[in-house]
């Protein structure tokens, strides 16, 4: 079994037509319905582009900790930190209550749709996820590569989420009616993510020693089993196989998703579950690396506008034939609560 693989070319392509574009939306449909988890081509980023990202984040990886600490994460209104963006070292990043054996940088969107509020350090300080991001020195070209790159994929996670909006089959916009960001429509996907409140980590994962049972210690997992917050998530990763885990729909086993070149891989999280009010569920993923050498992998997540209202759609309450899941909250509230319990 492998997770299906979708090309998303006919919503970045102005010329496509309704047919390829209904093509591409019901076999959207499929893999969120199944697996929550597919492939992703047709994107338009050249692999030579894709290759630099990994490369330029693995050169800061080889780099000595000191330097990588001169990025250092900090709690907000501490040392410059907003508690959420920079540099973390090995086992500072936790899953459900466990040390992940990783370093990352985490960058977000500049905070930039509301005024900013002063931290609990006093002047000069900045509250959770209002500070600036923490770029690193060396290497020197990777800040105007990634700015660049996130650019790019901010248009593909647009165009994927519009393609979202057809595979739910919520009615096509009326020209002649006036909409709000709830409208729902087949681009209300599209007006709460105008504004993403985006989400870039650079991943590094060293091989794994201990192995993996029920008691094992603490660092015995590359990432734990967990979903993502937001809307999609579009994983860049290096040829390492055999790393990153999808829990299928049995609740039990677990299937490779191995790098396809050229390919993201991409898995819905947990605001779209909430939309669709479990129509497609946000699934569990890990990351065991046990592979040769230093995996290194670089998410972006395409998150909702920090204060975009995220309940479940109608349409979507009516086809589950349940209650709502969820009585509506501001997708910044549900990332701030993540954050508070992502660190020691």
């Amino acid at each position: 079994m492998s997770l299906p693989v979708l090309d998303i070319s006919p919503f970045l392509d102005a010329s496509s037509t309704p047919e390829s574009r209904q093509q591409v939306a019901h076999s959207i449909n499929h893999a969120c319905t199944e697996f929550g988890f597919f492939y992703l081509t047709g994107h338009g980023i050249p692999q030579t582009k894709l290759e630099e990202i990994i490369s330029l984040a693995r050169q800061f990886f080889a780099l000595p900790n000191e330097q990588k600490n001169g990025i250092k994460r900090h709690d907000a209104g501490l040392e410059g930190g907003d508690g959420a963006r920079g540099y973390q070292g090995m086992g500072e990043n936790v899953t459900q209550g466990k040390k992940d054996m990783h370093e990352a940088i985490d960058l977000y969107r500049e905070w930039d749709h509301a005024p900013k509020t002063e931290g609990n350090g006093g002047r000069g300080t900045w509250s959770t996820l209002q500070g600036p991001n923490l770029w690193p020195d060396e290497p020197k070209e990777l800040k105007p590569v990634y700015l660049a790159y996130i650019e790019q994929l901010q248009n593909v996670g647009t165009a994927l989420v519009r393609a979202m909006g057809l595979a739910l089959e919520l009615p096509v916009p009326d020209p002649d009616s006036a909409t709000t960001l709830e409208t729902e429509d087949s681009e209300v996907f599209v007006r709460n993510t105008d504004q993403s409140f985006w989400v870039m980590r650079l991943i590094g994962y060293p091989k794994l020693s201990t192995p993996v049972s029920p008691d094992a210690p603490l660092s015995s997992l590359s990432c734990g089993e967990h979903t993502d917050y937001g809307c999609v998530t579009l994983l860049l990763t290096d040829p390492t196989p055999g790393a990153l885990q999808v829990l299928l729909k049995d609740g039990t086993t677990w299937l490779n998703a191995d790098p396809i070149p050229g390919a993201f891989v991409v898995n819905i999280g947990d605001m779209i579950e909430r939309w669709t009010n479990g129509l497609w569920k946000s699934t569990r993923h890990r990351v065991i690396h046990r592979g040769e050498g230093y995996r290194v992998s670089v998410p972006f997540f395409f998150e909702p506008n920090f204060e975009a209202m995220v309940r479940p759609l109608g349409r979507c309450v009516d086809r589950s034939a349940r209650e709502a899941i969820h009585g509506g909250s501001t997708y910044g509230e549900h990332l701030l609560e993540k954050v508070f319990g992502n660190f020691y």
